[in-house]
C-alpha cells in the first residue's frame, strides 16, 4: 500500500500527544493521564488498520511513505512495515497502552513529565521499527535513548542514576559503531535506503568489518553475553512501567536490527561469523540462567531470565547462515527466523507481565526480595492464578506462548548439531528451576509476616493490564498461525537474502 500517512501517524501521535502534555503542568496530574491513555489507545487502534489493510502474500514493504529529508547527503524520510516490522509495532502499541494504564496511580511526582516520556518513546520506537532510510533508522535509534534515560533517572530507585547512565553509555558507544558503518556504506554506494545497502556489492573484509560493528550496537540492546550487564541494573532502579517497556519492547530493538542489517547486508561475514554469536547465545540461554538462579530481587532474577530467553532470539536468528549456506534447508532456515520472531513477541507479553505482577507486589509491600514474601496465595488468590500462568510461560509450559518460540529454535538448532539443541533446551529445565522457586517463595506456604496478610487482591485496573496481557500469552500459544502467516512471505526473502553471496 502506497500513498498513506498511516505509519507517520503512529509515529507523531504519541510524540506530539506527549508534547502537549507537557504544557499541562505538575498541577493537573489526572488530567496528564487521562490524556495519556486516550493518546495511547487512539494510537493502538490506528495501528489495527496495519493488519486490515496489509496484503498477506506480497513481502515487500508496504504503507510506503517517501519524502525528501536532506537529499544533498541521500538522507529520506523514507517509512514502510513488512509483517516483521507490523508484528513489534503492534506488540510496541499495545503494551506501551498497558504501561500506561498499569502506572495509574502509581507515580505522583511530575506525572505529566513521566506519562509525556512514555508517548514519546513509544512513537520513536515505532519509528525504528517503520524506517526504511538508515539515517532515519539510526536517528530513531538515538531519540528512544532519551526518554528512557529519563524515565530510569528521575523515577528510578535509589541507584537510578548509576543505572541510567550505565544503560546510556552502553547503547550509545554501541551506536556509535553503527553510524560509522552506515557513513561507509552511503560512501561505497551513495544512499542510506535499506533496499540498496542490500544490493550493494561488498567484499569479505568489508562485510566483516561491517558485521561487528552492526553486531556491537545491536548486541547491546539485545542484550546479548558479556554486554548484558547494564540490563540487570536498568531492571531493578527503573519504575515498573518502565521495566514493562524495556523488557518488552526494548530489547526487541537488537533482534529487530539483527534481521534488517546484520543478515541481508553482510550475508557472507554473517556466515562466517555465526558460530560465534551461536556460542554466545548458548552462554546466554545456559550461564545467564544459572546466573538468575541465585538472585534474591525478583526484578534483577527476571532481568537476567531475559537475557536467557533472548539468547534464543539470536541463536534462531544466526543458525539460518550454517542450515542454508552448509545444508541448503530454506525450510529449516525459515524455521529458525520464525521461531526468533516468536520468541521476541511471546518474549514481550510474558517479561511484561512478569514485571507487572512484581510492580503489583512492590505497591502493596515496597519490596522487591523475595525473602520478605511468602504465602501471598492465601490472600491474593486472583492475583497468584494470573502469575502462575506467566510463570509458567516463562518456563516454556506448551500451551502458552512461552513454549511455542523456544520449540522452532531448537528443532532448528537440532538440523544444525543435536548438541546445540541440547544446550538450547536445556534452558527449559533451568528456567523451570529458578522461576518455580520464585513462585514457591512468594506465593505459597503459610502467609510470611503481618505485611504479607494486608495485602489486598487485584483492584480492576490491575485486572484488566494482567488480563490482557493472559490472553495474550494463551492466544499466542494456542494459535500462532496468524502471527507466522503474518510474517511468513517476509521471512522467506530474508531466507533467500541470506542464502545469495555478495562475493
Amino acid at each position: 500500500m502506497a500513498n498513506t500517512h498511516l505509519l507517520s501517524v503512529l509515529i507523531w501521535l504519541p510524540v506530539i500527544g506527549g508534547a502537549l502534555i507537557l504544557a499541562l503542568g505538575e498541577a493537573r496530574a489526572s488530567a496528564a493521564r487521562w490524556a495519556s491513555v486516550t493518546v495511547a489507545l487512539v494510537t493502538f487502534l490506528a495501528s489495527l488498520r496495519l493488519l486490515t489493510g496489509f496484503d498477506y502474500a506480497d513481502p515487500g514493504m508496504q504503507f510506503v511513505e517517501r519524502h525528501a529529508w536532506i537529499p544533498a547527503w541521500g538522507i529520506h524520510y523514507n517509512l514502510g512495515v513488512d509483517g516483521i516490522a507490523i508484528a513489534l509495532i503492534l506488540l510496541t502499541t499495545l503494551v506501551g497502552l498497558l504501561a500506561l494504564i498499569g502506572a495509574w496511580g502509581v507515580v505522583n511526582k511530575r506525572v505529566h513529565q513521566y506519562v509525556a516520556s512514555f508517548l514519546i518513546l513509544q512513537g520513536v520506537t515505532v519509528g525504528i521499527f517503520a524506517a526504511t532510510d538508515a539515517i532515519l533508522f539510526y536517528v530513531f535509534f538515538e531519540a528512544m535513548l532519551i526518554p528512557m534515560f529519563l524515565i530510569i533517572g528521575v523515577w528510578g530507585g535509589p541507584r537510578r542514576i548509576y543505572a541510567a547512565m550505565k544503560f546510556f553509555l552502553y547503547t550509545f558507544l554501541g551506536s556509535v559503531l553503527m553510524l560509522v558503518a552506515l557513513v561507509y556504506l552511503y560512501i561505497k554506494g551513495g544512499s542510506f535506503q535499506l533496499a540498496d545497502l542490500y544490493a550493494l556489492p561488498l567484499t569479505a573484509r568489508e562485510q566483516t568489518w561491517i558485521f561487528f560493528a552492526f553486531m556491537i550496537a545491536f548486541a547491546v540492546k539485545v542484550p546479548m553475553f558479556p554486554v548484558h550487564t547494564w540490563l540487570p541494573d536498568a531492571h531493578v532502579e527503573a519504575p515498573t512501567a518502565g521495566s514493562v517497556i524495556l523488557a518488552a519492547i526494548a530489547l526487541k530493538i537488537g533482534g529487530y536490527g539483527f534481521l534488517r542489517f546484520n543478515l541481508p547486508i553482510t550475508p557472507d561475514a554473517g556466515h562466517e561469523w555465526a558460530w560465534l554469536v551461536i556460542a554466545l547465545s548458548l552462554i546466554a540461554v545456559v550461564y545467564v540462567g544459572l546466573v538468575a538462579l541465585v538472585q534474591d530481587d525478583m526484578k534483577k532474577l527476571v532481568a537476567y531470565s531475559s537475557v536467557a530467553h533472548m539468547g534464543f532470539v539470536t541463536l534462531g536468528t544466526f543458525i539460518v547462515f550454517t542450515l542454508v549456506r552448509d545444508f541448503g534447508s530454506l525450510d529449516a532456515a525459515r524455521l529458525g527466523l520464525q521461531g526468533a520472531m516468536v520468541q521476541m513477541v511471546s518474549h514481550g507479553f510474558v517479561s511484561g507481565a512478569m514485571f507487572t505482577c512484581i510492580g503489583v507486589l512492590y505497591d502493596r509491600m515496597h519490596s522487591r526480595r523475595i525473602s520478605d514474601y511468602g504465602g501471598v496465595a492465601n490472600v491474593m488468590p486472583w492475583f497468584a492464578a494470573f502469575a502462575m500462568l506467566f510463570f509458567m510461560a516463562n518456563a516454556g509450559l506448551p500451551g502458552t506462548s512461552g513454549f511455542v518460540g523456544e520449540f522452532m529454535v531448537i528443532l532448528a538448532s537440532f538440523q544444525k548439531h543435536p548438541v546445540i539443541a541440547f544446550l538450547a533446551a536445556t534452558t527449559l529445565v533451568i528456567t523451570a528451576a529458578y522461576t518455580l522457586w520464585l513462585y514457591k517463595r512468594v506465593f505459597f506456604g503459610e502467609v510470611g509476616n503481618a505485611h504479607v496478610a494486608e495485602m489486598k487482591d487485584l483492584d480492576t485496573r490491575e485486572t484488566l493490564v494482567l488480563g490482557v496481557f493472559a490472553a495474550g500469552v494463551l492466544l499466542l500459544g494456542v494459535w500462532p498461525k496468524p502471527l507466522t502467516d503474518l510474517m511468513e512471505p517476509s521471512i522467506a526473502q530474508l531466507a533467500i537474502q541470506i542464502a545469495t553471496s555478495k562475493l
